[in-house]
């Protein structure tokens, strides 16, 4: 099955048509594994008449605090249980029902979540510290020898030689959002060791040097902005101008922080922040938008816009001289959860308990899985459970109805590596039993950052960070 997720199409789409891609967010699918070359393409619509709803579940008796432990437990899985057989990295995807889907493909930017998640793993009492360390050096290893294109690592990794696995025709050498992933979790990595023990401290110290060799600055072309792709054939053919507001702000603030191969502010401001086009005055539902979500008008873009780059990134108290980063983000969960409640397409479950929408395994026409960038502008009747649950330090009494609702129809949405990556309560309660590394990421760190602010605290304390932070003109919680 060939299909990624929003940031995957944020890749595929962003690289062939941006302003299309933010404009109409169709995402259909481009099939990049060359496993199956048959894959749907991901285009989704309604039927005309939908089917009547089963009756609801009985509610289960279960505490918030249990809701959460068993979400970020069963959600570790992925990560440790399912992870690529050879390097220890994240999947791309994994098919339970067909195991053997797509076994190699390593994804760069989930490996990075996955990084994250191992410490969560530790904190919570999953694995022991040392099975970690273990793990994790079988993942730097492997990260080490890999290709690596003026330091920036591919979208995908062939997870049994380290080689790119391209992403499209062109799109076959170095990826700097993905690498921006990845890094934010080398970071954690090497602020969660670096007071161990002589092993835990050489884990620490060759993730900082993994990540102190992406050439950041010379993926800006010589120009005031960082583009996202550079192949060894092409170049900068695809010409992919990182500009917000979407999920790529971190790779800004990487490159801001490289003692080495650092930006200039002027980069950021004309790039990231469109020299304060980034701005939106606009509100939804009377909540303030802040921001520009490009291509999703008046009710903002999918909700991963607002997780990718805030797993490490503490958006809370956040602010350059244009945006309150933290504000905006609280706002776009708000806003997608006040749509679903509002509900004006009349779909059936949607409201309190039911929301959340982002880019996600999606339910084609004929009831095949495909795949869909899912938002209130490209809203088809699909909820993807990681929309609600990343949200949760956004909008914690939202979340957690949702992840209650979830839970009640846990016969049908949760599977062996956490709940599934979607559902349809319209469409006679069709379910994608599959996973994506870049969706399950998210829900066990956000809901750690909930709890405890660990991955948070990891990434805010680097000094590195703090330079970078700094640069840009941010102020910031430590």
């Amino acid at each position: 099955m060939k299909v990624t997720n929003l940031h995957r199409c944020n890749k595929n789409n962003f690289q062939k048509i941006l302003v299309v891609f933010f404009g109409v967010l169709t995402m259909s699918i481009v099939a990049c594994s060359t496993s199956e070359p048959d894959a749907p393409t991901g285009q989704s619509e309604l039927p005309e008449i939908p089917t009547e709803p089963e009756p609801d579940p009985e509610v289960p008796d279960i505490t918030d605090e249990e809701l959460l432990d068993l979400t970020q437990r069963e959600t570790f899985k992925y990560f440790w249980d399912f992870a690529e057989a050879n390097s220890g990295a994240a999947r791309e995807r994994f098919h339970p029902i067909e195991p053997s889907n797509d076994p190699n493909t390593v994804s760069v930017g989930g490996t990075g979540f996955g990084l994250m998640a191992l410490i969560v793993g530790v904190e919570r009492g999953f694995i022991s510290r040392n099975e970690s360390v273990v793990r994790i050096d079988q993942i730097l290893s492997f990260l080490e020898t890999a290709d690596r294109f003026h330091g920036a690592w591919p979208h995908w990794l062939d997870g049994t030689n380290g080689t790119v696995r391209p992403f499209s025709e062109m799109d076959n050498g170095g990826d700097l959002v993905e690498t921006a992933f990845l890094v934010q979790g080398l970071i954690c990595i090497k602020e969660y060791f670096k007071d161990g023990d002589e092993t835990e401290k050489s884990l620490a110290d060759k993730a900082d040097a993994l990540w102190k060799g992406v050439e950041w600055n010379w993926y800006t072309q010589d120009k005031n902005s960082l583009y996202w792709h550079w192949s060894p054939n092409f170049g900068f053919d695809i010409n992919l101008e990182l500009k917000g507001y979407n999920e790529v702000m971190i790779t800004y603030v990487m490159a801001a922080a490289s003692p080495e191969f650092s930006i200039e502010k002027e980069v950021y401001t004309n790039g990231w922040a469109s020299n304060g086009a980034i701005t939106d005055a606009t509100s939804a539902y009377t909540i303030p938008l802040i921001v520009d979500h490009a291509g999703n008008s008046t009710n903002g873009g999918p909700l991963f816009f607002s997780h990718y780059s805030y797993l490490g990134l503490k958006p809370h108290n956040l602010n350059d001289e244009f945006v309150d980063y933290g504000a905006a983000a609280i706002n776009h969960a708000k806003i997608n959860y006040l749509y679903c409640v509002d509900n004006p397409k009349n779909f059936i479950d949607y409201g309190e308990n039911c929301w959340g929408l982002t880019a996600s395994y999606s339910r084609n026409t004929d009831g095949t899985l495909g795949y869909n960038a899912h938002s209130p502008s490209n809203d088809i009747g699909v909820i993807s459970p990681t929309a609600a649950i990343s949200s949760i330090p956004y909008t914690p009494e939202e979340s957690l109805k949702a992840l209650r609702y979830f839970y009640q129809h846990k016969d049908k949405l949760l599977g062996p590596a956490g709940f599934y990556d979607a559902f349809s309560p319209q469409n006679n309660f069709w379910v994608a039993k599959a996973y994506l590394a870049i969706d399950q990421g998210p829900e066990i760190i956000m809901i750690e950052n909930y709890r405890t602010g660990l991955l948070w605290n990891l990434f805010m304390q680097n000094e590195d960070i703090q330079n970078g932070l700094d640069k840009l003109g941010f102020t910031y919680e430590k």
